[in-house]
């Protein structure tokens, strides 16, 4: 596990088959129903792709999101960059969802890494995305009920 202060990491179980979660974290229209509609995304390494969200003006963030896909082995793990476009220098954010069967369900470790301890707007928004993930996994869990 990484240092808290450098990384947001959460932890959720979802009562269904890893194939499952692993389409809703790789399909667009699905992204687009429990995360960010995504714009030329695809599960492969090297994509580059584009999300919109609410900009914060006052946490100097555009709401426009470009990301790389770093890495991809289905269904167990999707890893990509995570910058605001906009920024004049990237993050340098990583995401990670780790899927690992349980039982008749699936685990997803998830991982937002690269937050600079040194930096109080890096850290205000580690504090202020902390939750927001947190609630987009529960999103996800609504919309897996949803597919059933």
């Amino acid at each position: 596990m990484s240092d808290a202060a450098t990384a947001i990491e959460l932890d959720h179980y979802y009562p269904h088959p890893p194939e499952k979660v692993w389409r809703a974290l790789t399909t667009p229209t699905l992204m687009a129903r429990w995360m960010m509609e995504p714009i030329g995304f695809e599960p492969v390494a090297g994509n580059v792709f584009e999300m919109k969200t609410r900009p914060m003006p006052g946490q100097d963030f555009s709401g426009h999101i470009r990301g790389e896909v770093l890495e991809v082995v289905a269904p167990e793990l999707l890893r990509m960059t995570w910058n605001d476009a906009q920024a004049d220098t990237p993050t340098g954010w990583i995401i990670s969802w780790r899927l690992r069967p349980e039982g008749r369900g699936t685990r997803i470790l998830f991982s937002h890494n690269g937050f600079d301890p040194d930096n109080p707007l890096m850290q205000r928004a580690r504090s202020i995305m902390s939750p927001g993930w947190a609630g987009m996994l529960d999103n996800l869990e609504t919309l897996l009920v949803q597919e059933d």
